[in-house]
């Protein structure tokens, strides 16, 4: 097997917080920052389905009264924002459990038989069935898409790598809100190391290699 080759019986995709709460809510500039990441997305997901590759969707499932958020000390707040008077104070979430905030976006066309799993940290190994439902299906590649790319890809790609997955990260299917800067950087100098990096057209090629077409 090459770099651009892949096994479609071992392989899955993972969309990350792919959530109305983030790609259709309030901020009107968060939604033209993701309106391509979604399409890309979008399009990944009609290759995936017509090679039958399993999809998963990591969805962050917070309570609405904060219940599940820790306080934890950090120099800035999620946009690198200084705190107010040097107190940490906890994250606001946009997205809630039970809510249409916390639903999958209907670009991706979530069906009753695709892999739900909701998560409570960056990661989406962390405490939820996401290892448990790979294993259980043989996979041992995931595609990876969605964001932020700072925050829960770089934590699931970094875990997923110390469970022995591989990963293919798709950089143009993958967005940061905050500074782009990061977002190149992990997918320039990091990334590489520790999985592949491909475009959504790449990765689509490398389906329909596999399939044959």
């Amino acid at each position: 097997m090459t770099l651009n080759d892949l096994n479609l019986r071992k392989t899955a995709i993972l969309f990350f917080d792919a959530l109305n709460g983030y790609y259709h809510g309030p901020d009107e500039t968060m939604r033209q920052k993701l309106r391509p990441i979604a399409e890309k997305a979008s399009i990944l997901m009609r290759s995936a389905r017509d090679a039958g590759v399993p999809i998963f969707f990591a969805k962050a499932n917070h309570r609405t009264d904060n219940g599940t958020v820790p306080l934890l000390i950090t120099d800035t707040d999620g946009a690198l924002r200084p705190w107010p008077d040097g107190v940490p104070q906890k994250v606001r979430h946009l997205v809630f459990a039970g809510e249409k905030s916390s639903e999958v976006i209907p670009e991706l066309d979530p069906q009753p038989g695709d892999y739900y799993v909701p998560k409570y940290r960056w990661s989406a190994f962390y405490q939820t069935y996401l290892e448990l439902g790979l294993r259980n299906l043989g996979i041992d590649t995931v595609i990876i898409s969605g964001g932020s790319t700072d925050v829960g890809i770089a934590a699931t790609v970094f875990a997923g790598r110390d469970m022995d997955f591989s990963f293919i990260v798709v950089r143009d299917a993958c967005a940061t809100v905050r500074d782009q800067r990061a977002h190149d950087v992990l997918m320039d100098l990091v990334f590489p190391r520790m999985s592949r990096v491909r475009t959504t057209e790449e990765v689509c090629l490398m389906i329909r290699k596999a399939r044959g077409n």
